[in-house]
């Protein structure tokens, strides 16, 4: 069977592995999405021969550059067409394995049935030549074209073979049965109940990329529940895998639950999976309710309690990313919406003051531009009671503490809010060196705006500041008993400049 090929560069790369008289083919993914009608520019191409010298000479001939990974003996080479950046790597046919306890594995020149025979699913173990004399002709051995209609995955070989030499293969079947919307044969399936633990082999760095992968597939649950249910989970997001299961408390002849915390997570991730593709959001929607279980408490008269998991959840980030060796960068984002995630909420109130809006603007958008609109995203996409009514209402809770938030920071020019006096200008002031008291300072400013007692100008916190400064000198100088009277002093103060403000 030839299969329709119409890409400008596997021409390209066909053609010149005629001139050098090379055997190539592209394999794997690019051609299980050919066959799916969808449209990739990662491109893995495998050949008989030296990979990385057949990169490096068609590099040259594009007039690009080949990234060359010696102790793979692969090669990838990034080629710009009217199309966009296509990134095409090289291997030579070849097969790998693991011995029991490896992380890396014993790299081996093979055929090309080998090469196919050791890949993860029969769907991924095609392969299209690109030789004039067999341009097209499609190359499946194990049934893949079968599986893609029954829409399965299956491996080529015995699936405990195969997934005893690559672990990660475990985890890839939950990506791509979330990525596909594929389901997982039963011996394979089997199989990686039975293997769970060998998953521990595999390097952090692999496993969450796997991670990320399943995360920003089109249904993420569907992934996520495959760990859980074949105990992969436990291995590698052992703080997810906690949050499964429900709990029950029988007073007085009532049974009370709480709802399964995992599902409900996965519920949340899968709606704002549905309205946004930013992955760090899906993580942080993720990890929303991430301590619920370490905070869970029955109280009678009242029943399930959470409190304070929201701030838990937060705090455990810093362990989260260093374990799961995620980019840093993002961390301070993921820990706001965790923290937040309540807040709104709490402020449905229509007393609800001014102050309230204003702190949880700043907060979120410390954390980046696009924070609060995500916040909300998340927080719609918490909803997930089976009452439509009430599900109604909290949609409209969350318009109108939307619409405040809009309102305020408007009115107040809380884009970006900095206080309007820097540390420079403190000092000036004040006539201090760099300090802790300069840092005091700054905040009361802050604080002040926030709460109303002054516009966010900077002739309005110079006055506050010359006004304030020697009282807030003196708290920071106190004793602890001695700060506490000032502290009160400085509230009733604000307080007051807050009323008379508002009247």
């Amino acid at each position: 069977m030839r299969i329709p090929l119409d890409d400008a560069v596997l021409q390209t790369v066909g053609t010149f592995a005629d001139e050098l008289g090379v055997e190539i083919y592209v394999v794997g993914g690019y051609v299980r999405d050919v066959l799916r009608s969808a449209t990739r520019k990662d491109i893995d191409f495998t050949l008989v021969g030296d990979a990385v010298r057949f990169a490096q000479r068609l590099a040259q001939r594009m007039g690009s550059h080949a990234v060359v990974y010696e102790r793979f003996r692969t090669a990838l080479v990034p080629i710009r067409t009217s199309e966009g950046l296509y990134h095409c790597e090289f291997v030579g046919t070849r097969r790998e394995e693991y011995m029991p306890h490896s992380r890396k594995p014993i790299v081996k020149e093979g055929t090309l049935e080998e090469d196919l025979r050791r890949r993860d699913f029969t769907v991924n173990a095609m392969a299209v030549c690109l030789n004039q004399h067999r341009w097209g002709q499609l190359v499946d051995m194990f049934g893949g074209q079968r599986d893609m209609a029954e829409q399965i995955l299956r491996t080529p070989l015995d699936p405990f073979t195969t997934f005893s030499d690559d672990p990660l293969r475990m985890m890839r079947a939950a990506r791509f049965a979330a990525q596909l919307g594929f389901r997982v044969e039963e011996t394979a399936l089997a199989a990686m109940q039975a293997m769970a633990e060998r998953i521990s082999i595999i390097s952090q760095e692999r496993i969450t990329d796997e991670l990320l992968k399943i995360l920003a597939a089109p249904k993420p649950s569907i992934g996520i529940d495959l760990l859980f249910k074949t105990g992969l989970l436990r291995y590698v997001f052992p703080e997810l895998h906690e949050l499964a299961g429900v709990e029950l408390v029988h007073v007085e002849g009532h049974a009370y639950r709480h709802k399964d915390v995992l599902y409900h997570t996965l519920q949340v991730v899968d709606n704002v999976a549905a309205v946004s593709d930013n992955l760090w959001l899906r993580f942080a929607t993720l990890m929303h309710d991430i301590a619920k279980p370490k905070t869970k408490r029955f109280i009678t008269g009242v029943g399930w309690s959470f409190h304070g998991h929201e701030e838990l959840g937060a705090r455990w980030q810093d362990r989260i990313f260093r374990k799961l060796k995620l980019p840093l960068q993002h961390l301070k984002y993921v820990k706001t919406l965790v923290r937040l995630h309540q807040r709104p909420m709490a402020l449905v109130d229509d007393e609800v003051t001014d102050s309230a809006i204003r702190r949880l603007i700043v907060q979120a958008e410390e954390a980046g531009d696009t924070a609060l609109n995500d916040l909300f995203i998340l927080c719609r996409a918490d909803i997930t009671t089976k009452n439509p009514k009430r599900a109604e209402t909290y949609l409209q809770n969350y318009d109108l503490v939307y619409q405040k938030t809009l309102v305020v920071r408007e009115r107040d020019k809380l884009m970006a809010f900095q206080s309007p006096l820097r540390g420079e200008d403190i000092m000036r002031l004040c006539n201090l060196e760099p300090s802790r008291a300069v840092g005091v300072l700054k905040t009361a400013i802050e604080t002040a705006i926030l709460d109303g007692v002054i516009p966010n100008d900077a002739d309005a916190a110079r006055a506050y500041l010359l006004e304030h400064k020697d009282t807030l000198l003196t708290q920071l100088n106190a004793p602890s008993n001695r700060r506490s009277d000032v502290e009160r002093r400085l509230a009733q103060q604000r307080e007051a400049a807050r009323i008379t403000k508002k009247s």
